[in-house]
């Protein structure tokens, strides 16, 4: 298998199983690891129980920790250590979109302007999709306490926010997912069909912009 020689970000909405497959991409590819800071959100839990009362706190705390993890790449030598992340820092915006008044928007817009002028953009961006029926069983099995609020509507508008993202996402090239019918953290066959895939799919990717892979499980292929 192929060591990737650069920064590629996983994306995908809540249950998709970004962080899942970050975490073994990083293992396979030695690679450094960048794990966005959910548990360790204070706002995250009563945001939950009341969206309108703290989803600015909520939202300034991902955008400066964020941040903050991505600055160490420029402190670093790209060429030489690849990374792989679980998070695409242009999704904070979508978030934030969703979940802010008009004022409380101008003001966010204001600092994430600022403070993501010089990060450092991924090579290869992955984003993971799945219907939202398949979104909500996975985060159910997984037991997070504060995400069992979340309201299929929410779940809803998200994903529709993913799709309307990435249709016009041109950054970098992107590798798009549907990981709906398989389990790759479950299913150690179909999580290597899945890496088999990404790894010749990246070439095809980084020529032509995007490109798609709709995986079925490993035992019925």
């Amino acid at each position: 298998m192929s060591k990737f020689s650069s920064y590629i970000a996983v994306e995908g909405p809540i249950g998709a199983g970004k962080t899942s497959l970050a975490c073994r991409l990083a293992e396979d590819f030695s690679a450094r690891l960048i794990l966005e800071q959910v548990d360790e959100n204070p706002f995250l839990e009563q945001f939950y129980r009341n969206p309108r009362a703290l989803g600015l706190a909520t939202q300034l705390y991902f955008l400066t920790t964020r941040v903050q993890q991505l600055q160490s790449l420029r402190q670093r030598d790209i060429f030489s250590e690849s990374v792989v992340s679980d998070f695409l820092m242009q999704k904070d915006c979508l978030f934030a979109e969703m979940i802010l008044d008009e004022e409380q928007l101008k003001l966010y817009r204001y600092l994430y302007e600022n403070l993501t002028r010089a990060l450092m953009k991924p090579a290869l961006v992955i984003y993971l999709q799945a219907p939202v029926d398949v979104l909500m069983q996975r985060i159910q099995k997984r037991g997070r306490e504060y995400e069992k609020r979340i309201e299929r509507s929410y779940l809803e508008r998200l994903t529709e926010a993913y799709l309307d993202f990435f249709h016009d996402y041109r950054e970098a090239p992107l590798l798009v997912i549907n990981v709906g019918e398989i389990d790759f953290v479950g299913s150690e066959a179909d999580y290597r069909q899945l890496v088999e895939r990404i790894d010749a799919m990246r070439d095809e990717a980084v020529r032509s912009g995007r490109c798609y892979y709709n995986p079925m499980p490993y035992h019925l292929t």
